[in-house]
Order: structure tokens, then sequence, then C-alpha cells
């Protein structure tokens, strides 16, 4: 993009029939001739035209869900038609829901991407935010805190296992504030998660800790004993998987320590003492030598 010009992230929005990023403050091109990977746009006559330009995808991960369109400035006059196209860039994005959605959605995309987290969560996660702000629940917090709450029950309701440690490290959000935008978007019934199993982030774990097969699936084991006993309800699913692990690799000779397991889990070593321990008394496993 253009040195000369300089426009804040969230300002930026990207106009598919032109393939142009403009500045929603200024009006500016910032880029041209980008090619769009969206919808076939080839039209012969002036009737195809208007009919094409009415067919693109709703995109709820985009703050007009991708249904606005420019005005053509294909006009003799260009300098008359950028002013217009200005008047409509800044009635497009004019009220104050509006402007908080093309935030929200510029967050909710870097979250997305230094995640690496699947389409189908961005979308979910956009939906969630969407009713959070037809609720009017953003008033009082910050958007990236919902954004990132909506995120994390996004991942929840489609068993991805991702904890609001790491959710938290790809934001400036605080772990804490984003843990309490998640139960408010669960009491005001934006959503519904069910309870996530633990299973999932055991096979993350044991993975990222490069244990073998056998682990992993005694792993998996003690958290089904662990479920049939009662001992999970209500408990982090990530903190059950941490114990479980450690549990697993310990007593097969694969010795991770707790700080190991802490650090690629996102749960606390303290946690993990006190999670490993019920889940082994009420279980009756033999963990002598392994503290």
């Amino acid at each position: 993009m253009s040195s000369e010009v300089i426009c804040p992230k969230d300002k930026i929005v990207f106009d598919a029939n032109r393939g142009e990023y403009i500045c929603t403050e200024t009006g500016e091109v910032l880029e041209d001739k980008v090619v769009d990977q969206g919808p076939e746009w080839r039209a012969y006559t002036e009737e195809e035209n208007r009919e094409r330009s009415r067919a693109g995808t709703i995109n709820l991960a985009v703050h007009d869900m991708g249904l606005s369109t420019y005005m053509d400035t294909r006009a003799k006059d260009r300098i008359k038609a950028m002013r217009l196209r200005k008047l409509q860039i800044r009635s497009r994005v004019g009220t104050s829901e509006q402007r908080n959605l093309v935030k929200a959605m510029t967050i909710l995309e870097r979250i997305i991407d230094n995640l690496g987290l699947p389409k189908a969560v961005k979308e979910e996660a956009a939906i969630i935010y969407r009713k959070a702000l037809e609720k009017k629940l953003i008033k009082g917090r910050s958007i990236e805190e919902v954004v990132a709450a909506s995120v994390y029950a996004a991942c929840r309701k489609m068993n991805i296992p991702t904890t609001l440690d790491e959710i938290s490290k790809a934001t400036s959000a605080n772990k804490k504030e984003i843990g309490k935008a998640y139960r408010l978007l669960l009491r005001e019934d934006v959503t519904e998660v069910p309870a996530s199993d633990p299973k999932y982030y055991v096979m993350k774990i044991a993975s990222l800790l490069g244990l073998s097969g056998k682990v992993m699936t005694a792993a998996t084991e003690i958290v089904e004993r662990a479920k049939k006993a009662g001992i999970t309800s209500g408990k982090d699913p990530a903190s059950i998987a941490a114990a479980a692990v450690y549990i697993a690799a310990n007593i097969n000779g694969e010795r991770r320590s707790q700080r190991e397991i802490s650090e690629v889990s996102g749960v606390t070593q303290v946690t993990i003492r006190n999670r490993y321990r019920e889940i082994a008394r009420e279980l009756g496993i033999d963990i002598e030598g392994i503290n």
C-alpha cells in the first residue's frame, strides 16, 4: 500500500467490485487492481451486470455481511464520483453499531489468523459477537475482550481444543477479562456451549509433548474413567486432560514435568497438581514415585 496515505487498520475496507482497498476515514484508495478470489463477476450485458452485482455470498465475518456495494465511479467526472463515494463509505459505517462491527471483525480476523483456526470458527464467532452486540452486552467492556470470548465460545462449541490462555496470548486482552466476558455470553443466553470433552485436549497436549500413542491411549482411558466417576463435572476440560497426560506419561516411563505440561496446556502447575492427585485418589491409581 502507498506510504503517502496513513490509515488505521480498522478503517480499511475492501471494494470487491473495483479491487480496491479504501480508507473509510478519508475515502482514499490505498491499493487498487487487487484480484478478488470471490464469486464470478463477468457480465456481458448491463442486465447481467446488475444481476451479478446482487449475487454476492453472505459473509457474517464482515461487518455488513458482504451485502453492501459501492456506486459505480466510471463517470467522466471522476472527482465528483469520488466525493459521492466518500459520502457513501462514511454513511455505510456511520452508525456506532456499524463502526463497532468494523473494528470487531478486524480483531476477529487477526485472532483467527494468529491461532490458525478454521473458517467455520470465524463464522460461528461472528454470529456470537453479533448477538452480543444486539443484546447490548459490549457496553462497559472492550470490543477485543468480547470478540476473544466469542472465539473461545465458538471453539468450545465446535470441540476445538483451545484454551483461554492461548486466546489471551493472541490478543491484547486479559485472560481473566476474556473469561468474564465468556461467562456473560453464557449467562445471557447468547450461545449454548456443551461441556467440552477432555479427550480432545489430551490429543493436543500429548502431541505437543511428543508423547507416544501408548501414553495418549492411557491418558484417554483415565479421562473416560474420571468421567464415569463424576470427577470431571464442572471442571475445566483442559485441566482434566493435563492431569491425565501427566499421570499416563509418568507411569509409562515417558516422564514429563508439571512445568512442561503447564507450558503446552495453559493450565497452571498448581491446578495440574491438585487435579492429578484428585483423579489418582478417586480412581485408585498408584502415583507413588511420580511426584
